[in-house]
């Protein structure tokens, strides 16, 4: 991966981003991570701009988001059972996913971009309840802005020193995804919090 993107650039990081929004299970930490480090001069030679990056990251999350969020709307469950194999996904990932949007609505397709697994596949139950695609889009961009940004950046500071970091951690895609995630947590919990005080028939969907 790390080749890929260093040989393609923002395409690479638009393509891998792309795909891990569509359901195909490519970490975004490690690819914006890395892209970010290149913007921060961690490959001789290989000048990305951490902007650039970070706008090829978003754009490809949208652009994945939204096929996925096809795939449920149009072609339902029964479609995602019948070709879902083939790009590797276990049928646990996608009920993690469709029980967080069961259980918050419109606002999991936000708050799921922060976690592990859910933020691949939550496109896809909210295809299935028939979201709306401008609340869908905007809920995607309110997600994967601050998530894409905030790895990239974490790239870019790490800069020159991302292998020696990387291996020291052996992969520190959960350290970083943990403090990320930390972050979000205040915000969701005042979310959650409202929600219950709303009777569950006005949730949005």
């Amino acid at each position: 991966m790390q080749h890929f993107i260093i040989s393609y650039g923002y395409l690479a990081v638009f393509l891998l981003m792309l795909a891990e929004s569509a359901c195909i299970p490519i970490p975004s930490e490690v690819t914006m991570l890395f892209a970010g480090a290149i913007a921060g001069g961690a490959v001789a030679g290989a000048q990305l701009s951490l902007v650039a990056v970070t706008a090829a990251g978003v754009l490809g999350n949208v652009v994945g988001s939204y096929l996925a969020w096809g795939v449920g709307r149009y072609g339902g469950p029964a479609a995602w059972r019948k070709w879902g194999r083939y790009v590797g996904v276990r049928d646990h990932d996608m009920e993690v996913a469709q029980r967080w949007f069961d259980r918050h609505g419109s606002a999991a397709v936000c708050y799921g971009r922060l976690l592990p697994v859910v933020r691949t596949f939550i496109s896809l139950p909210a295809g299935f309840a028939g979201m709306r695609p401008v609340r869908f889009g905007l809920y995607t961009l309110a997600g994967c802005i601050p998530w894409t940004l905030a790895l990239a950046w974490i790239g870019a500071a790490v800069g020159s020193n991302w292998q020696r970091i990387a291996d020291g951690f052996h992969g520190p895609t959960l350290v970083i995804g943990a403090v990320i995630v930390a972050a979000g947590v205040i915000g969701l919990v005042v979310h959650l919090r409202r929600r219950r005080r709303r009777p569950a028939a006005a949730r949005p969907r």
